[in-house]
């Protein structure tokens, strides 16, 4: 699934953080920040290529052990890799940005940087090194790794 870097992401009209300790948890929203599009890359597209931070990357990466969100009951494969042993995502994740802006990535945004050597734009790649990690990983339900979520989102059990 391809979508521009920096574009406005359209693919679900809400947003939903589950609880990644229970599995049986959610809070379920529609977005009031604007959401951009980082990394969904798909055979065929051109993508931007280079070396990123060290510390970018290690934090996207625990920042992927904390986020469960917008997880689909279905697998993507990665589709730049030759073989038929490729990855596979099934979740989102959600970086905020400057007020009222927030980016999408596809769980899958690590293996595309490590191994296809794609570079996110700088203002996600800011937005990564931003996050208050500390405060993300001690979330626990009600509670969820992500900033913005509003007063009347939708608590679901057993979703």
């Amino acid at each position: 699934m391809f979508y521009e870097d920096l574009s406005v992401y359209e693919y679900q009209p809400y947003d939903t953080f589950g609880d990644r300790e229970s599995g049986v948890y959610a809070v379920r929203f529609r977005p009031t920040y604007t959401c951009l599009n980082i990394g969904w890359l798909e055979a065929g597209h051109p993508y931007p290529t280079g070396p990123v931070p060290a510390a970018f990357l290690e934090k996207l990466k625990a920042v992927q052990r904390v986020q469960w969100m917008n997880v689909c009951l279905g697998w993507h494969d990665c589709d730049l890799c030759p073989d038929a042993e490729t990855p596979e995502g099934n979740g989102e994740l959600r970086i905020p940005g400057e007020p009222g802006t927030a980016y999408a990535a596809p769980f899958l945004i690590t293996h595309y940087i490590t191994v296809h050597g794609y570079h996110p734009p700088q203002p996600f790649i800011d937005a990564v090194l931003a996050v208050d990690l500390d405060t993300w990983a001690a979330a626990r339900w009600p509670d969820v790794p992500f900033p913005w979520i509003p007063e009347d989102a939708e608590r679901l059990v057993d979703y």
